[in-house]
């Protein structure tokens, strides 16, 4: 027999902080943008649609973009939320719509042949009702899994919700990051370091994939795979600010203290304020400071710096 879930219905702002991994200053700008309401207290329905905005976020897309597609994308077609109500996919600098079995740009207001389309899920014509089915059934139990995930008490049924997802699309890259990310916070990193190259496999564009994969690595101290994982999400997403900050860490642990400088600069101008922007901008000058001394130090002038 089934087991009838609960859902908690109210979040609080720090619960959704630490379930999603979210930064105070991401949430805020969205807020600012309004992708999300201005609240204290979140719905489960606000818990999903910040999960894909966070997923987003590992893109070139502006907040500003976003919004601008989900306004358009709410006049076409007279939905309330397209983020849950449709699938995004990024076309350029902005969204279109997958829903129904076609694509669709809101703001030019046409129809676009889906290239992307997996081969797995054949166009709408010929597609069979059963894989339909299985695919709605997915998309379902994905929801499901993540609010199962946020219950300690409910945390090893959404795992098993994510294995059934896997076994009936195994290239289902959300899940496989979702379930990495539950072995990661109980510490079994071997498997979340499986789950997340499994994502990056699946879909070799999820910029966060290749993030949550260089965390791992960082963890297990294999800090050179990290610094390869870190660099592809970067270069998937030149402005993805969280992969610059983790990229600098690991190259000034390993040593490497001139190209972690690059990055930390790179993260101070992608996001000025707040105390990560303070960290990153001390150990800029920290290792400004330091490489002005080794230069004089090589010109033979050290004595007269000192005495400066």
């Amino acid at each position: 027999m089934q087991t009838e879930i609960t859902p908690v219905t109210r979040y609080t702002r720090q619960d959704v902080l630490r379930i999603l991994r979210l930064q105070p200053r991401q949430l805020s700008a969205w807020q600012r943008t309004g992708l999300i309401s201005t609240t204290d207290s979140y719905s489960f329905e606000d818990l999903v649609q910040l999960r894909r905005l966070r997923d987003l976020r590992a893109s070139s897309i502006s907040s500003r973009s976003i919004r601008s597609s989900v306004n358009a994308m709410q006049r076409v077609a007279g939905m309330r939320n397209p983020l849950l109500e449709t699938t995004a996919v990024r076309r350029g600098s902005r969204l279109a719509f997958r829903h129904s079995g076609s694509l669709v740009d809101p703001i030019s207001q046409q129809f676009i042949f889906d290239f992307d389309m997996p081969q797995q899920m054949p166009m709408r014509l010929v597609q069979p009702p059963t894989q339909a089915q299985r695919n709605a059934e997915a998309q379902e139990l994905f929801l499901r899994a993540v609010q199962l995930e946020e219950e300690s008490s409910t945390l090893v049924e959404a795992a098993a919700m994510y294995e059934r997802i896997l076994d009936m699309n195994p290239v289902h890259a959300p899940a496989c990051i979702n379930l990495g990310t539950i072995h990661y916070n109980q510490r079994q990193f071997a498997e979340a370091e499986t789950l997340y190259r499994r994502a990056t496999v699946a879909d070799p564009e999820y910029a966060l994939a290749f993030f949550d994969l260089g965390n791992v690595l960082d963890e297990l101290q294999r800090l050179t795979e990290a610094v390869i994982a870190y660099q592809e999400a970067i270069r998937l997403v030149p402005k993805y600010a969280d992969a610059h900050y983790n990229l600098a860490l690991a190259y000034e642990r390993q040593g490497e203290k001139r190209r972690a400088l690059r990055h930390w600069m790179a993260y101070v101008r992608m996001d000025p304020v707040g105390p990560w922007a303070s960290h990153a901008r001390a150990q800029a000058k920290k290792i400004l400071l330091a490489e002005k001394l080794t230069i004089v130090h090589r010109r033979g002038m050290t004595a007269r710096v000192a005495a400066s």
